[in-house]
């Protein structure tokens, strides 16, 4: 912009240079990211230092984001109100009898909570406490039981509901409806992947096995869990449906969990939804200030031009579709590893969003490259969250469990690889159900 003290470069150095030094020095990322703004506001007379509450508070004038509390509570309602219980004991009824039982049981698990919660980290600390002591009972390898239960905890940022969704569709306008479908596929391929790898481990180290239950069995535990299966349905289907947006849908996800804990299941009580809604306070204010700071940041980058000056020579490189998508993975790969993925959203996905539109990569397909990249971020030290919050649980250093997370990676890659290079791995489900949403 002219007349501006500082070139597209400079701001840029002082930028990242700043937020890096602060992370360097273990300032917290939603701080390090508000705080590196600072500098270029003092020092450019257009701007004042009032630039990063504006933009901060515009951040959190949205409706949408609404949505990422309500998703918090509803998982946490399910932890408390007996819900997770019963879906243990259907996931039990469906895979118990495969090589690896209890670990092929955590993923399961990890598949339904996924499309209720949203919340990768949610799902981590839940499933922690329920698998990891018990798998080491039943004689699992330690090191197997964090990894299996860090990893699979990721399906729930790319499973619908998916609260990384929900903020890709406010910040860079892409159809959250569209995502949602398009991110059951490459979800449920995940699992897939995680499953066979925990049958190669319980395989070759002889991990416990359980006997098969009968239908009658079977039956039963579908017909206790039939009413927290409904939860997915109503909160994707009435999208769809137009029903109502993906914020209202978090809304009534809440007074169904509510409903269904406090007088269907009736396991949950005044003190327990009490501290569900602290934790799920304390856990949106983590999450949302990181947004208001994040997108402050992404505002700066976008009144220099800093996306454009950063991919002037990306552009030359000649890359098509599948070339664009691999980079596009490699730099949220990369940048998980460091960052939590709703910052990571907000920087990187509005510097890389340019480049997609220019090779063509489709919006929906791009979102779904950069959630699923982003998700592996949270099981990759040194940020790892999922994985610290497995390792936490197990009262071990995150070191411990890294050479079995790093194998279980492997196979997942492969699905990765292969949503960049098979569009319709992705689009497949939005092109069937609501084609009008992609064009």
């Amino acid at each position: 912009m002219s007349g501006n003290i500082l070139s597209a470069r400079q701001a840029a150095l002082i930028l990242f240079g700043c937020f890096v030094a602060l992370l360097i020095v273990r300032v917290p990322v939603a701080f390090a990211l508000g705080l590196a703004c600072l500098p270029i506001l003092l020092v450019e007379p257009h701007l004042s230092a009032m630039t990063l509450a504006q933009e901060t508070f515009n951040a959190y004038n949205s409706f949408i984001l609404l949505a990422v509390p309500f998703f918090l509570l509803t998982a946490n309602l399910m932890s408390i109100g007996g819900i997770t219980d019963r879906l243990v004991a259907l996931s039990r009824s469906m895979v118990g009898h495969w090589p690896g039982s209890l670990a092929q049981i955590n993923v399961v698990l990890s598949v339904f909570f996924a499309g209720i919660s949203g919340s990768s980290t949610a799902d981590a600390a839940s499933q922690s406490k329920i698998f990891i002591d018990a798998q080491t009972k039943e004689g699992y390898d330690l090191s197997f039981s964090i990894a299996i239960t860090a990893v699979s905890a990721v399906l729930a940022v790319i499973i619908p509901p998916s609260i990384l969704m929900i903020v890709w569709g406010g910040l860079i306008s892409t159809s959250i409806s569209a995502m949602y479908l398009a991110g059951i596929v490459p979800g449920l391929l995940i699992a897939g992947a995680q499953m066979l790898t925990v049958h190669v481990y319980a395989v070759r180290r002889g991990y416990p096995t359980y006997p098969k239950d009968g239908w009658v069995d079977f039956g039963r535990a579908v017909w206790r869990s039939l009413p927290a299966l409904t939860t997915p349905f109503i909160i994707v289907g009435g999208i769809l449906l137009g029903w109502f947006t993906a914020t209202e849908s978090a809304c009534v996800a809440v007074l169904y969990s509510i409903a269904l804990s406090t007088f269907f299941y009736r396991e949950t009580g005044r003190r327990e939804l009490y501290k569900a809604l602290l934790d799920t306070g304390r856990l949106a204010a983590v999450a949302l200030f990181c947004v208001g700071t994040a997108s402050a940041f992404g505002w700066l980058l976008a009144y220099y031009r800093i996306p454009q000056e950063l991919l002037a020579n990306v552009s030359t490189w000649g890359m098509g579709p599948i070339a664009a998508g691999f980079f596009i993975s490699f730099c949220f790969l990369v940048v998980g590893c460091f960052l939590d993925a709703i910052p990571a959203i907000v920087i990187v996905g509005t510097v890389l969003e340019p480049l997609a539109r220019s090779v063509d990569l489709h919006p929906v397909q791009f979102a779904i490259i950069s959630i699923v990249s982003l998700a592996f971020g949270l099981v990759t030290p040194p940020y790892g969250l999922c994985l610290m919050i497995a390792c936490a649980v197990a009262g071990v250093r995150l070191r411990y469990a890294l050479k079995d997370t790093a194998i279980m990676l492997v196979p997942m890659l492969i699905v990765l690889a292969s949503l960049i290079i098979w569009p319709s791995v992705s689009l497949f489900l939005p092109r069937l159900i609501v084609p009008e949403m992609l064009k």
